[in-house]
């Protein structure tokens, strides 16, 4: 007889609520009037997200934590639970940046009519309407729900589900830029179809793995690995499973996606997309492959250590020598993938491990690169958005606060001291060296040296060299978007400066329950 899996509502709410929000909206995108639908759909994203917040916030904080639940589907843990909450406070600060209309005269960065052809009068005439796509906040919130359900997936069939889930939605956010449309639109094909092979090949891995294991469950494959884990079925699997989530992170060699869908994306979805999804991401990683993998870390972790050198090298370098500063950025996210998975191959314990100090990391890279989008997205030119970087020159004298605030979210990323950054990156090191992996440490302070260069360029840029002719000018934005900037600024000054609390919360969240 079939028995029906139990669930456990008391934890799950949140994510559920998420989801709900997001099939509401897509009920008021076929039923509101249209001039309804923007603070409708605005309003729904907010009151969801922050109820979920406070909802993850109880889960954490209640008895709840640390259960099982759809018959291991899902687990609710300390880094779960953690995770969830960090990439709901991203969201909140994207639906902010997702209803910005004071910056190009009061329309929104989305396209007015997506399937409209780039420069066709059907196009003129959704952009002389003011038509925009509030579809986007309910796909928004079905990627974020997907990427709950990512950081506290339990099997690898919910791996999958998750995966799919937040992804295709980002892959439709990238495409809808109302300015620079065959950009966009190009870089929406490429993330669709570079991420449509990846998650086969991360389905075949799941396949290989099920078949070695005869079972879903991570907690049921590790015991299974630290029986026999030499099987070619397994090594084979781990491989291929490891593209995928490589893939979802933009480490090297599955990178290429990355700077191109930062570039063509509106601004918006590239701020919220750049830290939520390598907040889900790293998370279902460390899941997988401390639970699932753990015993066998011998085998993945040089095969990692590999991965990481490469992508900090790459990423590094190539941020050197680009001239667009969203392209720069998007290295410079490649880059920081690199310093993630070193703290991957760490130590762990149930003081500060691995998981703490990527988890750390994780807050401190969220804030600085959502704040940092947020800001490039107020420096303007008659065409739009001015991303070359040669039109920033002079920033510095004509706007010090923004361009004061700019330096900020760069130091941090830089890694100097009193910034969050600079706790981030000292922990995924320390934990590194505690497990020796010195040689990935030693690469890892040499790209940071390196990163040290091409952000401290743009800050030279800004602040002591003359302005140009056709330099940059910056739009005053929406209180939204200032208190983003501003409270992200704060978080990533204080993060350096009092780093204590959030690290105390970490070691007391604990590590994954298997």
């Amino acid at each position: 007889m079939f028995e029906s899996p139990g669930i456990s509502y008391a934890t799950l709410w949140p994510v559920l609520l998420v989801l709900g929000v997001a099939c509401t909206g897509v009920v008021v995108e076929a039923f509101a009037p249209r001039a309804a639908r923007f603070n409708t759909q605005v309003s729904l994203a907010l009151v969801g997200l922050a109820a979920a917040l406070a909802g993850t916030v109880m889960v954490g904080a209640g008895p709840h934590l640390g259960v099982a639940t759809g018959e291991g589907a899902l687990i609710v843990d300390g880094p779960g639970v953690f995770s969830q909450g960090l990439v709901l406070l991203v969201s909140l600060g994207g639906v902010a940046l997702f209803a910005e209309r004071r910056l190009d005269n009061g329309v929104s960065a989305f396209a007015g009519q997506a399937a409209a052809l780039p420069g066709t009068p059907a196009e003129r005439t959704a952009s002389q309407r003011g038509l925009e796509h509030t579809e986007v906040y309910p796909l928004m919130m079905f990627a974020v729900g997907g990427m709950m359900l990512f950081c506290v997936s339990g099997d690898l069939l919910m791996l999958f589900v998750a995966l799919e889930v937040l992804s295709l939605p980002l892959y439709l956010l990238t495409g809808l830029a109302r300015r620079r449309r065959l950009l966009s639109q190009e870089a929406a094909l490429k993330y669709f179809l570079l991420g449509a092979f990846s998650s086969g090949i991360f389905l075949y891995g799941l396949a290989l793995v099920y078949g070695f294991a005869g079972s879903m469950s991570l907690s049921e494959i590790g015991a299974a690995v630290a029986e026999d884990g030499s099987s070619p079925l397994l090594l084979l699997g781990i491989g291929l499973m490891a593209v995928g989530l490589l893939f979802k992170t933009g480490a090297v060699p599955f990178h290429s996606w990355t700077p191109d869908v930062y570039q063509g994306a509106p601004t918006p979805v590239t701020a919220w997309m750049s830290a939520a999804t390598k907040i889900a991401a790293f998370a279902a990683m460390l899941r997988l492959f401390y639970v699932a993998f753990g015993a066998e870390g011998d085998i993945w972790r040089p095969a990692i250590g590999v991965v990481a050198v490469l992508t900090m090298l790459l990423g590094a370098s190539f941020a050197v020598v680009q001239t667009d500063v969203k392209r720069m950025l998007g290295y410079s996210a490649v880059a920081h993938t690199g310093f993630l998975l070193t703290g991957l191959l760490g130590v762990q314990n149930d003081s500060f491990g691995s998981t703490q100090a990527v988890l750390f990391y994780l807050t401190a890279y969220g804030f600085a690169t959502l704040g940092a989008f947020a800001i490039v997205s107020m420096v303007r030119g008659p065409n739009g958005e001015a991303g070359s970087l040669d039109r920033w020159a002079g920033l510095g004298r004509t706007n010090p606060w923004v361009a004061g605030t700019f330096a900020v979210f760069l130091l941090s990323m830089a890694g100097l001291p009193l910034t969050a950054g600079f706790i981030g990156k000292w922990g995924v090191f320390a934990v590194a060296l505690g497990a020796g992996q010195w040689p990935v440490v030693a690469v890892a302070i040499g790209s940071s040296v390196i990163a040290v260069f091409f952000y401290v360029r743009v800050i030279m840029l800004m602040f002591f060299t003359d302005a140009h002719d056709d330099a940059a000018t910056v739009v005053t934005p929406s209180y939204a978007t200032t208190v983003v900037i501003a409270l992200s600024a704060v978080a990533t000054v204080l993060l350096g400066v009092i780093p204590g609390p959030v690290l105390s919360l970490l070691v007391d969240a604990g590590g994954f329950i298997g």
